[in-house]
């Protein structure tokens, strides 16, 4: 019988959930537990209303999420948090979460895995947090606007649409980096002018990280929040049902962000 617990403490370890720093509201790891045995992994990006239907209908009683269920500040169940809770409780579902210990695992993580995406071989670190690379970085010679058809064919299977800045047909990129998600920030782009990265790739960020990319030579390619942290979800999920003989499945539920 291969219990929540089990697995839990598993992907704890494999992911190094405990020593990997993240948000303080983050809470990586098991996030609600269950009582039966688990039969069916369901994997998604966002803990969603849409996310525990898909679920329910795939006869999954775990589901494994990158954004889990607690984000802000404590607040009343009630609303349509009350209405998930109620779904999970009802159907016996468990909840899994892992963010920035899922983005920077070396095999499982959206950003080895999107560099693989797209062709490229990563060779080093990028994109610290608190003294932890969660991104990577490496070197290439591809025409930049090559690299950005490739980003375009990954991110709509995920009904995203990729942004770029400094795309000229005789571009090439030389020296990249790779953070998923809301992976352009002051912070990266600081750490892309030091390592001389000519092309960043995240899945999104503010308004005015598209100004510095243009007044500092820089390409950022903005392949899409969701699509670029469907990788390690999917990848997990398949993991553990080949580790526990249990079946898995991804529920698509993009937001077009």
């Amino acid at each position: 019988m291969t219990t929540i617990h089990e697995i839990a403490g598993y992907t704890d370890e494999l992911l190094e959930t405990k020593t990997t720093p993240d948000y303080p509201t983050a809470l990586n790891g098991l996030q609600l537990e269950n009582r039966s045995e688990i039969t069916g992994i369901a994997a998604a990006v966002d803990f969603s209303t849409r996310a525990i239907l898909g679920a329910i209908a795939a006869k999954a009683n775990l589901v494994l999420v990158h954004h889990g269920m607690f984000w802000d500040a404590p607040s009343p169940v009630s609303g349509s948090s009350y209405r998930r809770l109620r779904l999970l409780i009802e159907n016996d579902i468990a909840v899994y979460s892992s963010h920035l210990p899922l983005d920077r695992h070396p095999i499982l993580g959206n950003n080895v895995l999107l560099a693989k995406q797209l062709g490229l071989e990563p060779s080093g670190i990028f994109a610290e947090f608190e003294g932890t690379s969660i991104g990577v970085s490496g070197q290439t010679q591809i025409k930049t606007a090559t690299l950005v058809e490739r980003a375009r064919n990954f991110a709509k299977n995920y009904e995203s649409e990729v942004r770029t800045t400094l795309l000229g047909k005789n571009r090439e990129t030389k020296r990249w980096a790779i953070c998923s998600g809301a992976g352009a920030s002051a912070e990266t782009l600081k750490e892309a002018h030091e390592m001389e990265i000519d092309t960043l790739i995240v899945g999104e960020g503010p308004h005015w990280t598209a100004v510095y990319a243009e007044e500092n030579e820089l390409t950022i390619i903005y392949a899409g929040h969701y699509a670029t942290e469907t990788l390690g979800v999917c990848a997990l999920a398949e993991h553990l049902g080949e580790k526990y003989g249990i079946s898995s499945s991804f529920i698509s539920a993009p937001t077009g962000l």
